[in-house]
């Protein structure tokens, strides 16, 4: 049996240990090409401007810190490369959990961003892994949900609901309310009675104005710019790798 087959189930995490994490998982699936991960690239990942929140400014102690705190769990380990040369990082991800690649994508975004729209969500993780639709997003979804890694503020079919993780300490308090049955299954309710002639039932406001049209279009295309930001960043990052092994 592998070490990490023993070693007691992950359900919390620290907030620097849900960033170097979180990183170690979106570089792998991102730029496998630079992964495993240097130090001073992992220190850059958790500190870049684009696609985090909050921003950070970790220091090598920090994120060495982090690290070794990552390995005890058995979540991350170090690389020693054949060349003898720095030392590389990498996660274990796939070997503690049973999670499909695009709910790894998924549990990325929500460690480097925290809660977001099913939109903003699907969004960011299809940069990584295909997610081709609402429906494929609330799949995967479930099956986090069910096990507890995941947590929404409703059912997963209602618009405007949030999503985040549950890695949360408990200390932190950063349950999302309300988290129904109904946000894992959808559920037969029984028919509320109709009002009395006397009475007026009340209609749901459905905004479909152009201006709630605009405000979709333009959280879609702030979407897209956080998208592109991103692509620009990894770029930047394999440009410095790339001076790095020329010596540039």
């Amino acid at each position: 049996m592998d070490y990490e087959d023993q070693q007691p189930e992950v359900r919390e995490l620290s907030s620097r240990q849900r960033r170097v994490l979180g990183v170690l998982m979106e570089k792998g699936l991102t730029t496998p090409e630079y992964y495993p991960m240097t130090l001073k690239a992992l220190i850059a990942g958790c500190n870049q401007k684009s696609n985090r929140s909050p921003i950070t400014n970790y220091d090598e102690d920090a994120v060495e810190d982090t690290v070794e705190q990552l390995r005890e769990l058995g979540l991350a380990a170090v690389i020693l490369p054949d060349s003898g040369r720095t030392e590389r990082f990498r996660h274990y991800v796939r070997k503690r959990y049973t999670f499909s690649e695009p709910q790894i994508a998924i549990l990325t975004e929500l460690l480097l961003r925290g809660r977001q729209t099913l939109g903003e969500l699907r969004g960011r993780a299809s940069r990584m892994v295909p997610i081709t639709d609402l429906s494929t997003l609330r799949t995967e979804l479930t099956g986090l949900m069910e096990q507890g890694y995941v947590q929404t503020s409703g059912s997963l079919e209602r618009r405007g609901i949030e999503i985040d993780h549950g890695f949360y300490e408990a200390s932190e308090n950063r349950t999302l309310t309300p988290t129904a049955p109904s946000a894992v299954a959808p559920t037969t309710a029984t028919p509320a009675p109709k009002p009395a002639a006397s009475q007026t039932a009340p209609t749901p406001a459905i905004d479909d104005s152009p201006a709630s049209e605009l405000r979709i279009k333009n959280r879609q295309l702030q979407s897209e710019v956080e998208q592109l930001r991103q692509q620009v960043e990894e770029l930047k990052d394999r440009l410095d790798d790339l001076c790095r092994n020329l010596g540039v």
